[in-house]
């Protein structure tokens, strides 16, 4: 059994003043489908939304990585990202064996990644979702279609290195438990937290149960968010809520090593970030960062409302209310 955690999430640690882009990390956003199968749901907003919240949580860069026919138009719509194109085979899905060197490339420059939104079910698609879980480096907060292609490999489990992050709603909780043979109900208020921490002890990853009290486990700490609005209850805030938490791993836990990191950014920032890396900012692990981008996608939709009513969020603007929230939890700078 996990240990109920009542607390509040810690403090955002304060914004460093003479920081730069560089400090503040990238975030790299994998998803978007651009099939033309019949059928297949076109999906190019997932992936920018999960970009604006990464940005809106203060990342410094943040990366949209597309299949190339969309890329255009995600960058298009958040110009404050730069994109990265993954090749796609004649029927516009991604070719994983081929995107493989462009997601490594990703992966090297990035303290953070976030794969799944939007990403569309290809069965092709599978390589870059287990090629990112597989490698060490950098933490990858998995959403979406990206639970949903890893719950169709058997024995998933055996793949998974990185330090993980999964935010799956019910339905796909269920997917990816029924293969261990967990039957907790993920609906039932009095079963979640167990249901999350078995899940979280099994795979060895950070758990966040998302509905109404969203449930956060790393299977011995298990924390229950009361805070949010009905309003949230519409397409694209499970987005959002993913780059929020990006967002936060990449500012306050890290990815790649020091080395690594320093060779991926420009030379003329490189003096700067390795000087803010050696000072003893406060730092935060995955479960904080996962509980708090939690707490602060259900401050921004309770905000939402008070403003707005009880209905009709578009997600980009639960993504505007970011920075406000994160202030009202940010601690102040020390003197």
């Amino acid at each position: 059994m996990s240990t109920l955690d009542s607390s509040d999430p810690p403090t955002i640690p304060p914004r460093d003043p003479a920081g730069h882009k560089g400090t503040f990390g990238t975030v790299s956003v994998v998803g978007g489908c651009a099939s033309d199968l019949p059928g297949t749901l076109r999906m190019i907003g997932a992936p920018v939304l999960a970009a604006r919240g990464a940005l809106r949580a203060g990342a410094g860069l943040v990366r949209l990585v597309m299949p190339a026919p969309i890329l255009n138009a995600g960058i298009a719509m958040l110009p404050s990202v730069t994109g990265a194109a993954l090749p796609v085979d004649e029927r516009r899905q991604i070719e994983g064996y081929r995107a493989a060197p462009e997601l490594d490339r990703q992966l090297a420059a990035s303290r953070c990644m976030v794969i799944g939104p939007g990403l569309g079910g290809a069965p092709s698609t599978t390589a870059i979702v287990l090629r990112a879980i597989q490698q060490e480096d950098v933490p990858i907060v998995l959403d979406a279609d990206g639970l949903n292609l890893l719950a169709t490999v058997p024995e998933f489990w055996r793949d998974l290195r990185a330090r993980v992050i999964v935010t799956p709603h019910p339905g796909e909780y269920r997917r990816l438990s029924a293969p261990l043979n967990i039957t907790l109900d993920p609906t039932d208020p009095a079963a979640r937290p167990e249901a999350a921490a078995q899940l979280a002890r099994r795979l060895g990853v950070i758990v966040v149960l998302k509905g109404a009290g969203t449930v956060v486990s790393d299977g011995h700490r298990t924390w229950i968010c009361t805070r949010g609005h009905a309003c949230l209850a519409t397409g694209g805030t499970g987005d959002v809520l993913a780059g929020v938490i990006g967002g936060l791993v990449a500012q306050f836990v890290g990815g790649a090593s020091e080395a690594v990191m320093l060779a991926a950014i420009p030379e003329k920032f490189r003096a700067a970030l390795a000087a803010s890396k050696a000072k003893t900012a406060p730092t935060l692990d995955l479960f904080d960062c996962a509980r708090l981008g939690v707490q602060i996608h259900g401050m921004a939709g309770e905000m939402w409302a008070r403003s707005h009513g009880q209905a009709g969020l578009l997600s980009e603007e639960l993504a505007d209310l970011v920075p406000e929230t994160m202030d009202q939890l940010r601690s102040e700078p020390s003197a």
